[in-house]
């Protein structure tokens, strides 16, 4: 259908090479009006006479032209077509020019003549406790093992170096603020005069860079000054409140481990010594050094007195046992043994009963024993704890946070800032995609506009 079409508008497919310009605005009810018509003899033997052949005298068809003027006509075509593709390019690049090379040469004019050149040191740190005094069992051994065991007192730590807090610190001690508002440092990079505390605390977060890798828990530290002695100077301050902000973090768990044991320990102290007045007054009040020696003595002078007391009795029974005894001697004898029997009687009674005193030896003896028991237990628990203060003070040893220094701050001695080339690289690379953005926005919108 397509080639039956083309011979009906004069074009023999077959034995012309026609192109895709020759068709391009042949629509289906006529020839094009723009391209010239290629036509051969038979076509135009045909478009003159019909199938009767020639007729003289009639006028050819005004879309007839010949080879030449088709040549002449697709040359200047052609010429148009370059024309529009050079005036495309050059507003292309016009545009590249303006939107990209322009502000990529203006950056890179500032960081190679205007910026200010700048000094980078660099810190590495690491937050280690002592180790031993106990074996950590199951996932926090695990982590200690592996370094992960102060993972949250290093994120404290990064966190605290990069808060206002340091910034603060950091402009009393070393003169951070003015530091970067000197008369020489450019004007995109120096603090104005007024400036605030945010202002001053945004060129901080932008200088001081703190991360950490919880793969190793070392804590690295970039600080970046206009000097390297300043930059060194920055860098060991904020060390040292680093450190400072690492014995805080455990030094309140540790006094309040250490305070529980020692007042423990000061109670059962106390009590041991009230314990031991409380003998002490027994003894004095008493007249007793000792209970168990005193009813020793008592009862060694009571066996001593029955022993006399019955040695009497035999002899009166053997003097009774005579066919004439003796009056006298038995009578005597007899004196005897009611005074042994007085004597050990007062003795029991003495221990049993009141005394001169007020209070018997048992009393005494009971007494004395319910102290020196109450001592025993006071001093029990006075070894009780102290053993719990020395757990405490293990405990709390345990807590400390060591900030160690694996890289100290070195200064250099050539500027490490601005990276010149690697900042125009990516300045060329942000205005080129956002160049390329809006090209992309720009012709989305004009085609959802006009269809």
């Amino acid at each position: 259908e397509a080639v039956r079409m083309l011979k009906e508008r004069g074009f023999d497919v077959t034995g012309d090479k026609v192109t895709i310009m020759d068709t391009a605005d042949v629509s289906a009810g006529g020839t094009g009006t723009n391209l010239p018509a290629r036509t051969t003899q038979a076509a135009v033997a045909v478009q003159a006479g019909g199938a009767g052949g020639p007729q003289p005298g009639a006028a050819p068809k005004p879309d007839v032209i010949s080879e030449e003027e088709r040549q002449r006509e697709i040359r200047k075509i052609q010429r148009d077509i370059a024309r529009r593709r050079r005036s495309k390019f050059i507003l292309i690049f016009l545009r590249l020019a303006f939107f990209v090379l322009a502000p990529t040469a203006l950056t890179g004019y500032y960081y190679y003549n205007i910026a200010t050149p700048m000094y980078s040191v660099e810190t590495q740190m690491i937050i280690q406790k002592p180790e031993g005094g106990g074996t950590p069992g199951g996932l926090g051994g695990l982590l200690a093992g592996i370094g992960l065991g102060g993972n949250e007192d290093s994120i404290i730590v990064q966190s605290f170096l990069t808060s206002r807090e340091a910034m603060l610190h950091l402009d009393e001690d070393q003169g951070f603020i003015a530091h970067f508002q000197q008369d020489y440092i450019d004007d995109i990079q120096r603090l104005p005069p007024d400036a605030s505390k945010e202002d001053a605390y945004k060129v901080y977060k932008k200088l001081v860079t703190v991360g950490y890798d919880p793969s190793e828990g070392v804590i690295r530290m970039n600080v970046t000054a206009l000097t390297a002695e300043a930059a060194t100077a920055f860098s060991e301050a904020l060390i040292g409140y680093a450190e400072e902000r690492v014995d805080k973090i455990s030094s309140r768990l540790r006094e309040d481990q250490m305070v529980g044991a020692q007042a423990s320990y000061a109670a059962a102290e106390q009590a041991v010594l009230d314990s031991q007045q409380r003998v002490l007054e027994l003894q004095q009040t008493r007249g007793v050094l000792s209970a168990e020696a005193e009813i020793s003595g008592q009862m060694g002078i009571i066996n001593s007195l029955e022993v006399q007391l019955e040695d009497k009795r035999l002899a009166l029974a053997e003097i009774n046992a005579n066919e004439r005894p003796n009056p006298a001697r038995a009578n005597a004898i007899s004196a005897e043994i009611d005074r042994l029997s007085a004597r050990i009687q007062e003795l029991r009674s003495g221990m049993i009963g009141a005394g001169d005193s007020g209070a018997s030896l048992a009393r005494i003896s009971g007494e004395l024993k319910i102290a020196e028991s109450e001592l025993a237990m006071r001093q029990l628990l006075l070894q009780q704890a102290l053993t719990q203060l020395e757990t405490a003070r293990i405990e709390a040893n345990r807590q400390v946070r060591y900030l160690s220094i694996g890289v100290a701050p070195v200064a250099s001695d050539v500027p490490t800032h601005p990276k010149k080339l690697q900042n125009t690289m990516i300045a060329l690379v942000v205005f080129l995609g956002a160049y390329i953005f809006l090209s992309l926005t720009v012709s989305i919108l004009r085609e959802q506009i006009g269809s």
